[in-house]
């Protein structure tokens, strides 16, 4: 594997040695690494000074490290500007051409150019974290435990490898500069909407979910390398001009995909449903483990974070659910009409969410519903109520409907996903996405809107029923 391996090591030195004789990477970096530290030194002194007179450290027990986050963020945010131009920036200088026709392999090619955007910018935020953590510690005597810091660095290293891979791909598709720093926005907007996420679980002291957000991260970054080194091609790479946006042919590919050789729509459902039930096994096989194990986890979390009992008395059950009953609308079209539209909405948030994760970030979202259910039915279970007949009365009349519906749906969004990883040399990477958009749009049309919608009528009309006949008396 290394001998494989070090010819990409050699366009890694090369690129980082070039990147060293560039003022304008390295100023940038000398500031990040060695000035902001201190601003966010100083920053921390105001605001553990202010809070002391208000008897308040705690805020500036949690402050710090956040700014030891950030402190870490800023360096590698260089590193999208170095991998925006590893491929597309060579190709307008015409420096590019040299390089490909070297008698290193496409992998070994894209491999040296990703290690040498993330070292440089990686190793200034490991030195811009030691000289935040010098410099606090002598300002305010502060330092982090173990984990925490090692929580630090990797959601330093996962951050910079997720920002690279996906700038990378980006510039080995794009067809100018221009072109890949308007595309960067699709990382970037994530990553701050990330990074505000991370924070408020620091100040809320959160930090075991800090191992998740850490996880996830590499689970993408990894999938981001492999979508990169699928679709990397030279020749096409020297051969692509210019990217036109041809509306009428990308309407034509996604019909020709979503019809199939069907002549009729009962045909359509027999055959091109199946089929498309077929491609995505997997995905249904995955999807259903990913839930079961969320209902397990949801049950776990329920012994360290428990709910007040008298919450779930059962001498307030039927009071509780005719108040409820009031509020959601129930036994009415109209709250019909509001689940239904509820959930297509988290299915459409989800979708959007797996679309820039490889489905990840799709099925995280749609997971939590039966994590909430196992957390609720291990909390009952506390009171002395059945969880069998918790799940029976308030989950299964509609769960029958609604959960085949959250499967196939996350299963459509993975596959969706994993098309852009799998190497095709038959296709673009158009053609590939509008083939897996596609398959999902026909599980949704003609299987997961339907179903939502019966289980949203179960839910209004027949779970309160069963619910207050269960556990309401």
């Amino acid at each position: 594997m290394f001998a494989n391996l070090k010819p990409a090591l050699i366009i890694t030195r090369r690129e980082v040695r070039d990147q060293f004789r560039d003022w304008r990477i390295i100023i940038p970096i000398i500031v990040l690494t060695l000035f902001f530290p201190l601003l966010m030194n100083f920053t921390a002194d105001l605001v553990i000074n202010f809070v002391q007179r208000y008897d308040a450290r705690i805020i500036g027990d949690r402050l710090i490290p956040f700014l030891l986050m950030i402190v870490g963020f800023f360096p590698i945010s260089v590193s999208l500007v170095i991998a925006l131009e590893s491929f597309v920036g060579e190709k307008e200088r015409h420096s590019i051409e040299p390089l490909l026709s070297s008698p290193l392999t496409d992998w070994q090619l894209y491999v040296g150019k990703l290690l040498a955007s993330v070292i440089p910018p990686l190793i200034a935020s490991f030195i811009g974290i030691a000289v935040y953590l010098f410099s606090v510690y002598m300002q305010v005597g502060w330092k982090p435990d173990l984990i925490l810091l090692v929580q630090i660095l990797a959601l330093t290293t996962v951050q910079a490898l997720v920002m690279v891979s996906g700038a990378v791909v980006i510039s080995s598709l794009a067809t100018s500069v221009r072109a890949a720093n308007l595309l960067a926005s699709f990382i970037i907007i994530p990553m701050a909407l990330l990074i505000q996420a991370e924070s408020i679980m620091m100040f809320w002291a959160r930090y075991e979910i800090l191992w998740l957000v850490i996880f996830g991260q590499i689970i993408i970054a990894a999938l981001l390398v492999r979508a990169g080194i699928s679709h990397f091609n030279r020749e096409e790479l020297l051969g692509r001009e210019m990217d036109t946006l041809n509306i009428k042919w990308m309407w034509q590919t996604f019909w020709k995909m979503f019809t199939g050789n069907a002549r009729s729509p009962l045909d359509w459902y027999q055959r091109e449903i199946s089929e498309t039930l077929n491609r995505i096994r997997i995905p249904l096989i995955l999807m259903t483990l990913v839930l079961i194990t969320a209902t397990l986890i949801g049950a776990c979390y329920a012994s360290t974070n428990a709910l007040p009992v008298e919450l779930f008395n059962t001498s307030d059950m039927g009071k509780n659910l005719f108040q409820g009953m009031e509020v959601l609308r129930f036994f009415s079209l109209e709250g019909v009409s509001w689940v239904w539209l509820h959930n297509l909405r988290a299915i459409s948030l989800a979708t959007l969410m797996g679309i820039f994760s490889f489905g990840v970030l799709g099925v995280v979202l749609l997971l939590t519903p039966l994590a909430m259910v196992g957390y609720f039915s291990a909390i009952v279970a506390q009171t002395g109520v059945s969880p069998v007949l918790f799940i029976t009365g308030f989950v299964l009349p509609h769960g029958i409907l609604e959960i085949p519906a959250i499967i196939l749906a996350g299963a459509a969004i993975l596959h969706m996903g994993a098309t852009l990883i799998a190497p095709s040399n038959q296709h673009t990477i158009g053609e590939i996405w509008l083939r897996g958009f596609a398959d999902w749009a026909k599980i949704m049309l003609a299987l997961v809107i339907p179903l939502l919608l019966g289980a949203a009528t179960l839910e209004v009309f027949l779970t309160p029923t069963i619910a207050m006949f269960l556990l309401g008396r």
